[in-house]
């Protein structure tokens, strides 16, 4: 039998915003319509193939990545939808092999300014946490939605181009 020793819990909350040189209407439906076509590869868990889609709807699949072979990952549940607000409350656990267990409740919130829009990425997390693992979490945050959903909508006129 093994022992292990106890951990404490962490609470933590980060938060990001991420102008964006689009109309929040459009980058509200491409966060759902759209997401395999701004997650960026290194961020494909199940590897090269794998097809994400976002199930908006409060119990709901969610944000979910699978293989042609069957293979899944559950990123994320829907917790509540805004969508007059275009604003959406997550949550999904994190397993020790990837620097768990912990429970991360995000936020992600879509607000017109101009003629664009922000988005504003709330994270906050509970559970086993060390500060490597929130750094990459957050720089992984800022990657994905800058380099991938941002840069999605502001160069593709047409959803899914």
């Amino acid at each position: 039998m093994n022992t292990t020793t106890p951990t404490p819990a962490m609470c933590c909350q980060y938060e990001l915003e991420i102008a964006i040189d689009a109309p929040a209407d459009r980058v509200w439906e491409a966060i759902f319509e759209e997401t395999n076509y701004w997650w960026l590869p290194d961020f494909h868990v199940m590897g090269t193939g794998s097809t994400l889609t976002f199930d908006r709807q409060p119990g709901g699949r969610g944000l979910v990545e699978q293989t042609e072979t069957g293979g899944a990952l559950l990123w994320f549940h829907v917790h509540m939808l805004l969508p007059e607000q275009h604003t959406v409350y997550l949550f999904g656990h994190v397993a020790p092999e990837w620097g768990g267990p912990n429970t991360s409740s995000l936020k992600l919130a879509v607000e017109s300014n101009g003629d664009g829009c922000v988005l504003k990425v709330t994270d906050a997390r509970h559970g086993q946490l060390d500060q490597q693992h929130l750094e990459s979490n957050e720089a992984g945050w800022l990657q994905l939605f800058t380099d991938g959903l941002k840069h999605h909508v502001e160069t593709n006129a047409q959803p899914g181009s």
